[in-house]
Parts: structure tokens; sequence; C-alpha cells
């Protein structure tokens, strides 16, 4: 039987330990940049629910080491992932039983691993698509490894095919380079009658996949294996030196990819670019730049280095200097930051707004053309279009118990070192004086001076001198 019909789901196998990389965090859930690495394979076949011939309906996970976390993951990010319970990890072969009630219902069944980020949708696109239109029984994904010890070699003779496994291969076959990446598609009614036929007679005493391959050969079905031409998009990841491997080719892949879309980096080699950004044309980042999570940049901007930008809005033209931190903000058009500044949690500097050096600002609006050039904290404030902020102002913004809000308008003159203690407003076209301390609001056109009457003590410091001596006397 061939032809494309049938429903196709995925089963990703999540449920392994990953001892050897002595985390914490279930294998799956190690960063990739900035992403875990079970991200990369949900995103390759969330692809796939469009891919011509490939489709590919719906997805579980096999869950089973600290699979609370991974549950917890795919609820909060893929929420059309289903979880499946592996409360025992006795092998691949297992994982696919204990899914049974899962993929019984389906009329093809892809296996894969949940540790491969680098992986292709376009790849496992044309597995699918392949699989339906032979008819097969059986398809799986081979590629020429540079070293193949460890994998079941695919042996083939004239017309015939096998898969022979590391421990059971002739020393000639051991030569041979291709292997299998243990991806798999089947015909679920070919997979039913094998499926638990499965033993787990080895060292291990678990129940392999490969052997249903095995099975399905020996009976005569229709086994076909795609070969691949990019072995790097197999690497499983099981050690620490593997992770790192893996992270370089991911960084590297991402950096050329926006290279390639117009993006200018003066060093990418020091470029650091998380899977979910998006960037436009004609922007430039210095050397030493991080940007991260759902960050978004749009045409003409400048990244200044050794800023690190974490789910970030910026529109047209904006200019990060050097050294900012930010995050969960939104940059306006023309807008200027830096450098050493922190813009965090919901801030906006709007359309041609400064934020200048060792300055943080924080659930803050900093209007269209307002400045706030140095050494200032705004936090939990609104401020309003064509106002300057003075060295060294700070809103005050909690009072032990809760936080407050100041409100600065337009066209205001803050002073240097003004403390706003907030909840406090500053009107329209109001000016404070340097060093003020504001407690009450300040009506619209008002100067507003907060601080104590200067005096001057004559001889003080002969004073001071003296009876400092007399002291050096006593002792």
């Amino acid at each position: 039987m061939s032809g494309s019909d049938g429903v196709t789901g995925a089963l990703v196998l999540a449920a392994g330990k990953g001892t050897r990389m002595k985390s914490t965090l279930p294998k799956v859930l190690l960063p990739v940049l900035d992403q875990p690495i079970l991200y990369y394979v949900l995103r390759a076949l969330e692809k796939l629910k469009d891919a011509p011939g490939g489709q590919v309906g719906s997805v579980a996970v096999v869950v089973g080491h600290k699979g609370e976390m991974v549950r917890d993951y795919l609820s909060g990010e893929w929420g059309s992932a289903v979880p499946i319970w592996q409360h025992e990890q006795l092998g691949t072969g297992h994982a696919v039983q204990i899914a049974k009630e899962w993929w019984a219902g389906l009329d093809h069944l892809l296996i894969l691993p949940g540790d491969v980020p680098l992986l292709r949708s376009e790849t496992l696109a044309e597995l699918v698509s392949d699989h339906k239109i032979s008819g097969a029984d059986c398809s799986f994904i081979s590629f020429h490894a540079s070293n193949p010890f460890g994998y079941g070699r695919v042996v083939r003779s004239g017309d015939g095919m096998s898969i022979v496994e590391e421990k059971d291969a002739s020393e000639e076959q051991k030569l041979l380079s291709e292997v299998n990446s243990g991806i798999y598609i089947f015909r679920i009614s070919s997979l039913l009658p094998h499926i638990y036929r499965l033993d787990n007679e080895n060292s291990q005493g678990e129940y392999y996949l490969p052997d249903i391959i095995s099975m399905m050969i020996r009976s005569g079905m229709n086994v076909r294996a795609t070969l691949a031409g990019d072995e790097n998009e197999f690497r499983g990841i099981n050690t620490p030196r593997q992770l790192a491997d893996v992270v370089a080719l991911v960084r590297s892949e991402i950096v050329e990819g926006h290279l390639a879309s117009g993006v200018r980096m003066m060093d990418p080699s020091s470029v650091w670019i998380g899977p979910k950004v998006s960037m436009g044309e004609d922007v430039s980042l210095d050397p030493f730049v991080q940007i991260w999570g759902e960050t978004t940049i749009k045409r003409g901007c400048r990244i200044g280095g050794f800023s690190i930008l974490r789910n970030m809005d910026l529109e047209e033209d904006v200019h990060v200097v050097s050294h900012a931190v930010l995050s969960g903000s939104i940059l306006q058009k023309s807008a200027k930051a830096g450098p050493f500044i922190v813009i965090r949690d919901g801030a906006c500097l709007e359309e041609g707004a400064q934020g200048g050096k060792f300055v943080e600002i924080k659930k803050s609006v900093l209007g269209k053309g307002s400045k706030a050039p140095h050494l200032s904290y705004l936090g939990d404030a609104v401020i309003g279009e064509g106002t300057n902020i003075g060295a060294g102002t700070i809103t005050c913004n909690y009072d032990g118990e809760k936080k407050n809000s100041t409100v600065i308008g337009n066209r205001c003159f803050v002073g240097s070192d003004t403390m706003f203690v907030a909840p406090v407003t500053l009107e329209d076209d109001a000016s404070t004086a340097a060093g003020s301390v504001i407690t009450q609001n300040v009506p619209e056109g008002a100067l507003a001076v907060g601080r104590a009457r200067q005096r001057n003590i004559e001889g003080w410091a002969q004073r001071k001198r003296k009876k400092a001596n007399e002291g050096g006397d006593r002792n």
C-alpha cells in the first residue's frame, strides 16, 4: 500500500537521566544557548505541520527522570504536546510500548530522540514523505559517520539491508560508515505485531527499539533507509563536551543565518544570538553582543559592544551605545540607550528618548524626546515629552511595603540630585532645584525647592584639627 494518506504523529523520547551530564536538570532541559535541548526538537516538529507530504499532526513526549520539570516546560511552552510517563526507564522499545494507547489510533508513527537539537525539519519532512509514498512498513534515517563507533551499522547487500549493532558487527562490518540515526517512522499496522515481541535479554536489561527493525527485515517487510547528508544533524548529547560542541554549531548556524539576511557584525565570532531572536535588515552589531529570548530588532538599529538584550522590542533606528543590559522593555524609534545602562521590567523609551550612562530605568516610561543623560534611577515613573532629568535623580518608589509611582509631566526640568519621594507628581513645565527632596506635588510651571538653607561655619577646619591633636596627646 502506498500513497500519502494517513494521520502521522511524532513520539519524542525524552525520559533519560543523562547521568554523564552531572546536572540537577533532566538532560533535555539543559540549555543550548537560551533554550533547552528539547525546544529545538519540538520546533523542528512544529514546522512539519504544514510540510507538503510530510505533515505531522500531533506530538507526544515520553518523560521520566525528573519528568515533572519536563511536563511543566511542555505545559508552559508547548501546550499541544502530550506528556507520557515512563516511570521506569527500560529502553527505547519500552518507551514506545508504554505510549501505545496514544499512538495506536494513528496511521504512521515518527519516533525520534529528544537530544538532537541540530535536527532540521526539512530532513524529517523528507523522511515522512518518502515513507508514505513508498508504502514502506518502516523507514529510518541513516548517515555516514566520521567515527561510527557505537552506532548500529547499515549493511546493504543487493536489494537487501540489515542493521548490525556494534557488539554484533564483524571486523569488516565495523569498517562501514553508514549508521542508524535512531530516527524512525513506522506504519502502525506493521508496528503493532512486533512491539510486544521485544525482549530485554541483554546486559542492560532494556528493550531496544532497533530490535524491531531486525524483526521486520527478517519477516520480509519493506524497511527503507533514507540517507542524510550531514552527520552533525544527528549529534546526540551525553556529556558536557558534546553539549559544548553542539552549542557552538547552533550558535554558528544562527549567526550565519542573520548575516545572510542583512545583519552586519564586526566580529561574528564574538556575537551570541538566541534562536527566537528576530532582526531586520541594516542592523549593526558590535563585538561581544548577546541577544536572547524573543527579542525583535528592526531596521537600522545599532547595538554597541558588550551589550546584553533579552526579550526586548527595538523599533527602527534605535542606538544602544555599549555595555547596556536591557530586558523585557521597548525602545521606540530613534531612542538611544547607554553606555552602562540597565532598562528592565516593562520600561519604555518613547521616540527619540535618551537614557544615558549609569542610568537604571525600571517599569517606567521616558516620554518622546525626553532625556535622562546620567547617574539616575527611574522606577515606577511616567515621564512626559521633552523633559530633562538631571544627573543623580532618584525616584524613591519603595516605602518599605509597596511600590509607589512618580509622574513627571511634559517639558519639565529636573535639577541634578533631585529625589522624588513617591507618590508624587511634577506637572507640565515645572522644575526642581538641584539637590531637592520633593515630597509634595508641584503645580504646573512652578519651581520646587526642597533643600535645607546653607550655613557656613567659620573656623570649622581649625577647631577640628585642634580637637584631633588634643585627642592624640591623651593617647
